[in-house]
């Protein structure tokens, strides 16, 4: 098996490149879909969450209110601990059964957007960082995701920058090329996890 942390800043195309490699073969093991699957009504995870952060957190349906929460920990470093000490331990725990459970030969891909910020490079067989320009990041948050460019660089601030990024990288995917040359280069890097993988393999 090869293990795989996949990452890159808000608006690389991480989400493209993941596709992709499943696609080509990868499992992948996808840390925010998880992150929201543990604090899912009825989890031990919600309610560790409203036991920290009260009953305010909940909408009407009893599930998660996520812009609630974010209004609160978003504003206070503390509180964003907190519940990064509640969730960050439920998705290393889920992730680590899902790999389990993949064949001998896989390659299994983690996609986690704090990768590099969270000091997790050494978790993985390697590192792969989906890099593109920060006017492309700006320009693909405005115009695809809707946010003010404020927001926008707010938000590419909050993350490691660029080069921090590249620095943990094993292999780099230049994703400011049109998708067929992103699709090539895919295809080319599977290839090389995919031998590894088998080289690997008990």
């Amino acid at each position: 098996m090869l293990t795989v942390g996949l990452t890159g800043g808000i608006g690389a195309g991480k989400s493209e490149v993941s596709r992709l490699l499943v696609e080509s073969g990868a499992v992948l093991v996808d840390a925010d879909r998880i992150a929201r699957e543990v604090v899912e009504p009825g989890t031990p995870g919600l309610a560790a969450v409203v036991e920290a952060f009260g009953p305010g957190v909940l909408g009407a349906d009893g599930a998660l209110d996520r812009p609630k929460l974010g209004a609160i920990v978003f504003a206070d470093p503390d509180k964003l601990a907190l519940l990064n000490s509640i969730v960050h331990p439920l998705v290393g725990a889920r992730s680590r059964e899902l790999e389990a459970a993949a064949p001998a030969d896989a390659v299994v891909v983690h996609d986690v957007p704090l990768l590099t910020e969270n000091g997790l490079s050494s978790l993985y067989d390697l590192v792969i960082v989906v890099d593109v320009a920060p006017e492309t990041q700006l320009d693909r948050l405005v115009r695809l995701r809707g946010m003010s460019e404020d927001d926008a660089r707010a938000r590419m601030a909050a993350q490691a920058t660029r080069d921090k990024r590249r620095a943990i990288a094993d292999i780099v995917i230049d994703n400011d090329v049109p998708l067929a040359e992103l699709e090539r280069r895919v295809r080319e890097v599977w290839e090389e996890l995919a031998r590894r993988a088998r080289d690997s393999a008990p």
